[in-house]
């Protein structure tokens, strides 16, 4: 019988055998790649035993033709209620309303941490020589930096008053033509994201987490994210974790903490990746870098994200690509972003066997050169399959 995911008070996820679990089928694209991953999902899950009684939910597009209001609030009910949840990719309104579907949902769950996973399937095209180096995973603040959205815009009454007040209360100098942007980055914000990954990288046997911050020209914003991840290390984590500063670099058997400027960050992932193992920064900061990593493995379309809150258990796993209109309907698209994205849903379930058996069906499915156009212009000798024939030759190899 379905049953509801719960939380129980000491913060561990109570997952029935028949969850049910909301899901947004998404805009675009997502009509192909929404049905070709719940396959798989459902057939992994079946294998192992369990089954998703799937529960749709709008949003975006088909959420406003049907409503008139493209984030319903029923729709976010419904994920609060039920805890976790999935999603294709969604369609930014164009001309008000919500800045980003993505964005809104976020910050409305405070779904505080945007994990993204990135490695190399082999087999998958790579503009890189050494694509299996990048194996990182990235913990991305969500709430908060220039993502909180608070803006005025040049040459409005609010822009004059605030280039105004700035100059009176700051001594600030500021172009009459600028418009402003308020950048947050607040202490409890950074020390939950931080305390996140540092978490993640105990529980997984992972060797360091590195604070990626731009502190060197923003220092009271990324430095006190730098400042702050450090000072959570000494004290809440000193018996199984060190900073750099602390040990020179030489951890022995505990976890090392390190930090390094955004900048050059976005240059050694391509030149030495292996050296990056968990990565936890701003949310810029981590938009950028989210992406970096993904085109040395293929690109987005085959990266994987998920929107965690660990305190209150809320997680929402989504597509990290866009909606891609003018493919929609043409069953041609790869399914890999929101069919990865279900893996680490069942993973963050503790269904750990479906999804490595998602995983290894997946790797043998391009091992034999069976994928979508995306891959196939790029492999010599393969078969290019529709988005639903993909997902139907991984379900084969499950």
């Amino acid at each position: 019988m379905p049953e509801k995911i719960t939380m129980s008070a000491d913060g561990i996820l109570s997952v029935p055998d028949e969850p049910i679990i909301p899901f947004i089928e998404g805009d675009g694209t997502g009509v192909d790649i929404w049905p070709a991953a719940k396959l798989v999902m459902d057939a992994a899950s079946t294998k192992h035993g369990k089954s998703i009684a799937w529960k749709e939910v709008l949003a975006g597009e088909k959420a406003y033709n049907e409503t008139g209001n493209w984030l319903p609030d029923e729709t976010i009910d419904v994920f609060r209620e039920y805890l976790i949840g999935i999603k294709g990719p969604l369609t930014t309104p164009i001309g008000g309303g919500f800045r980003s579907l993505n964005v809104a949902l976020r910050q409305i769950l405070d779904l505080y941490v945007c994990l993204r996973p990135v490695r190399w399937f082999e087999g998958v095209p790579s503009p890189v020589k050494r694509p299996d180096l990048v194996d990182v995973v990235i913990f991305r603040e969500n709430t908060e930096d220039i993502y909180a959205g608070l803006e005025v815009q040049e040459g409005t009454a609010e822009a004059k008053r605030m280039i105004q007040l700035l100059h009176d209360e700051f001594g600030w100098d500021i172009r009459p033509d600028s418009g402003i942007g308020i950048k947050p980055v607040s202490e409890s914000g950074s020390k939950r994201l931080v305390r996140a990954a540092i978490n993640y990288a105990l529980a997984r046997g992972r060797k360091s987490v590195t604070l990626v911050h731009k502190g060197n020209i923003q220092k009271f914003t990324e430095g006190a994210f730098r400042a702050w991840g450090y000072d959570l290390v000494r004290d809440e984590f000193a018996d199984v974790a060190v900073g750099w500063d602390d040990c020179g670099g030489e951890p022995g058997e505990k976890l090392l903490v390190k930090d390094n400027i955004a900048d050059i960050t976005l240059q050694q992932v391509l030149t030495r990746p292996s050296e990056f193992d968990v990565v936890a920064t701003t949310n810029l900061n981590g938009d950028y870098l989210s992406d970096a990593l993904a085109a040395q493995v293929g690109g987005i379309g085959i990266a994987p994200g998920a929107n965690i809150n660990y305190v209150t258990g809320h997680g929402i796993f989504e597509a990290t690509h866009g909606t891609a209109p003018k493919y929609a309907g043409q069953d041609k698209v790869n399914p890999g972003s929101v069919l990865l994205s279900g893996v680490m849903m069942f993973e963050h379930l503790g269904w750990q066997d479906a999804a490595d058996d998602i995983v290894r069906a997946m790797e043998a499915t391009i091992a034999d050169k069976v994928v979508t156009y995306d891959f196939a212009r790029q492999m010599e000798g393969a078969t290019q399959v529709k988005t639903s024939e993909f997902a139907a030759a991984i379900v084969d190899h499950l």
